[in-house]
């Protein structure tokens, strides 16, 4: 059986570290995120199933990262804090969190919590549908995992990389426009910065090279972007 991942976002150490060996003793694969300003990059370097987040964070609050990771993931986002209030919680759900648990906690209702919505997301509860995948030559782009599949490698997805690889493998081998992408990526793309679109790319890219996947996303002047595949992987 696969061990589900953890990220914990908490800056007090020693509620991380007990959080920790808590759910290691329970077979979860944990991780704490260790520098606060860069919270969205070992979330991605992790691919975390489920978040717990606290509020109170250097730099920048818990609602402000649950809005940035869910730009990124759909796994379950937990708030554990010691705010109380009815507005803090509101706020919590209504930044993308699922559930709000609060600060002190019995370690027995947060380990039931976890595997509640483990359950939800990927077990025995979680919705039952075909799944939606898209097929180029011999990779496979499986869109509810967020995952891509080249002969025996299986490649972790973000939620972006994800939406960029579905609409050029959709549209392969045609030239997909900078225009379209922006406005299938990012809902008011007036307000993203133009290089948004090209740091992402080469994020798909490094993530094709690191996984050795011959195919590419060819940058076509004046035009778009395409989805080549390599003559190996036909």
């Amino acid at each position: 059986m696969v061990a589900h991942r953890i990220f914990i976002v908490e800056d007090d150490p020693k509620i991380a570290d007990l959080l920790a060996a808590t759910l290691r003793k329970y077979h979860y694969e944990v991780k704490a995120a260790k520098d606060f300003d860069e919270i969205l990059g070992e979330a991605a370097a992790f691919q975390p199933h489920l978040i717990l987040l606290d509020i109170n964070l250097p730099s920048y609050d818990g609602y402000y990262w649950c809005r940035q990771l869910r730009q990124e993931t759909t796994c379950p986002i937990l708030f554990i804090s010691a705010r109380s209030g009815d507005m803090d919680q509101v706020f919590a759900l209504e930044n993308g969190g699922d559930d709000f648990i609060t600060k002190p906690f019995h370690y027995e209702i947060v380990l039931a919590k976890i595997r509640s919505y483990l359950r939800r997301a990927y077990g025995e509860y979680a919705p039952k549908q075909e799944e939606r995948a898209v097929q180029v030559g011999k990779l496979t782009l499986y869109l509810e995992r967020m995952e891509l599949h080249a002969a025996s490698r299986v490649i972790p997805l973000q939620k972006k990389e994800c939406a960029i690889l579905e609409l050029l493998m959709k549209q392969h081998p045609k030239v997909v426009s900078r225009e379209q992408l922006l406005e299938e990526l990012w809902d008011d793309q007036a307000f993203v910065d133009e290089n948004t679109l090209n740091v992402n790319m080469t994020r798909v890219r490094k993530k094709l090279m690191d996984y050795d996947v011959q195919s590419t996303i060819e940058t076509v002047r004046g035009a778009g972007y395409r989805f080549a595949l390599d003559e190996r992987e036909v």
